[in-house]
């Protein structure tokens, strides 16, 4: 087992991380900028080093200021945790190289998914369903074309580099086309320096269902279940939820078993998620493959009773798993929201600022993961969460009961945050009644936002 582990990454991951190191006796060495300098989850590691400016072009994605910051701690390994440089595979080689254990899957199994269109050839050998679409990168405006022909109207442009909904377009006919996959392109190369776009039917209303995985070094590979993460604005997620609702147990268990042989296919260890997207006669696609513990893990953590990060740590440090599938149950309800800085009032602007008061809820089944306090100043540079509240009941009508009661206990004095909105989600019929799908909240309250 490790004695020291550095945090390359920072906020309330960061502070996740240092919990679990500490319950299994491990040093912690944090890194921050100078705009988390005095961010009081610093003091809860061992050591701290600051490793340059407020943009993270010059501090968090600074590879040689970690790997320096690593060697001077004397650390045996390195946590990426998710954002900034956790799906980078040139950091993840460097670490290696440096003769460093980085706490994430192979190199070159983060090579071979992180490009989605050779993820989408790995799943096909796998046997796992893929949405119909071109067979390769489409190369040029005849190709997509013919290509949107053969599978029908309406297609998705997506790029083969990223996510965030960035580099992504839909064609509802021919005359739409080319001028669509223009624009992806443009963007996708901008976003991700790669400007490779692949087509693929688009699916109506589809639901977002992700199958969370755990592999070690001895050939073992578990699944933890699956997460709903249908409510989105933007392609970005705002709640999620275990088990997902309305979702027949006979595919649950066809879908979890997909992902296991997807991982399997690509010699995949450590924790990753699969995501798949779900039409409304409840067929399963694979989207994509996330090589990195995932924003939405303590939902899954509160259904199964498994440390997700400790698990992560005993992997990469050659422990086979703690368990085997047949010992890991899915057991009553839990449900995240993300708490932003933003103001849904104007857009969901971001809105950093001083936090003058805050009061955080509690009673049974409610989890606040934050490194956030009053006093604290959110800082304009980074993601705007500032926490993520998880509530875990025997029930999901239980499970949103509590939520909108946390919701309304959460106190955050001096900035705007998505609080309210999520309790006026959650409030909603269509929520209550498990009808949510990826397009939901745009339809339902931003309709005017998305004439914009």
């Amino acid at each position: 087992m490790y004695k020291r582990i550095l945090i390359a990454n920072r906020g309330e991951i960061a502070l996740r991380i240092i919990r679990a190191c500490k319950e299994l006796g491990i040093e912690t060495v944090c890194v921050y900028s100078t705009a988390d300098r005095g961010s009081q989850y610093l003091q809860l590691a061992d050591e701290s080093y600051c490793i340059g400016p407020a943009k993270s072009a010059q501090s968090y994605l600074k590879i040689d200021q970690i790997i320096s910051a690593a060697e001077v701690g004397n650390v045996e390994a390195i946590h990426p945790g998710y954002g900034f440089l956790a799906e980078n595979a040139h950091f993840n080689e460097v670490c290696r190289s440096c003769k460093i254990d980085f706490i994430g899957p192979t190199p070159e199994a983060m090579d071979a998914l992180g490009d989605k269109n050779r993820a989408r050839e790995a799943a096909r050998k796998a046997n796992v369903p893929v949405v119909p679409g071109s067979a390769g990168l489409i190369e040029d405006d005849e190709e997509a074309v013919r290509t949107a022909r053969e599978i029908g109207y309406p297609v998705l442009i997506k790029a083969t580099a990223g996510g965030g909904g960035k580099g992504m377009r839909v064609a509802a006919n021919e005359l739409a086309l080319k001028p669509a996959l223009q624009a992806a392109k443009t963007e996708a190369a901008a976003a991700f320096g790669n400007g490779g776009v692949y087509l693929e039917r688009y699916i109506e209303k589809p639901r977002h269902v992700e199958v969370q995985i755990i592999a070690d070094h001895h050939g073992n590979v578990c699944h933890l279940f699956e997460r709903e993460c249908s409510t989105q604005r933007r392609h970005q997620k705002l709640i999620e939820e275990s088990p997902a609702p309305r979702l027949p147990a006979e595919r649950r268990k066809e879908m979890c078993e997909a992902a296991v042989r997807l991982i399997k296919q690509v010699g995949y260890t450590n924790a990753g998620t699969v995501e798949f997207i779900v039409d409304q006669q409840d067929n399963f696609y694979f989207i994509e493959v996330n090589a990195r513990v995932q924003v939405e893990h303590p939902v899954t953590e509160m259904v199964t009773g498994i440390d997700i990060i400790k698990t992560q740590i005993l992997v990469a440090s050659g422990e086979p798993l703690p368990f085997k599938q047949e010992d890991i149950k899915q057991t009553g309800c839990a449900i995240e929201c993300r708490i932003n800085a933003e103001n849904p009032d104007r857009n969901f602007q971001p809105n950093p600022g001083l936090i003058k008061q805050m009061f955080v809820p509690g009673g049974l089944g409610v989890r606040f993961d934050s490194h956030a306090h009053a006093g604290y100043v959110v800082p304009p540079h980074y993601d705007s969460m500032i926490g993520k509240l998880i509530v875990y009941k025997p029930t999901r009508a239980e499970a949103i009961a509590t939520m909108i009661r946390a919701l309304d206990e959460l106190r955050v004095e001096g900035i705007a945050t998505t609080a309210m909105f999520h309790k006026k989600v959650l409030s909603h019929a269509t929520f209550a009644d498990a009808l949510v799908d990826t397009g939901f909240v745009e339809r339902t309250f931003l309709a005017p936002e998305v004439h914009k």
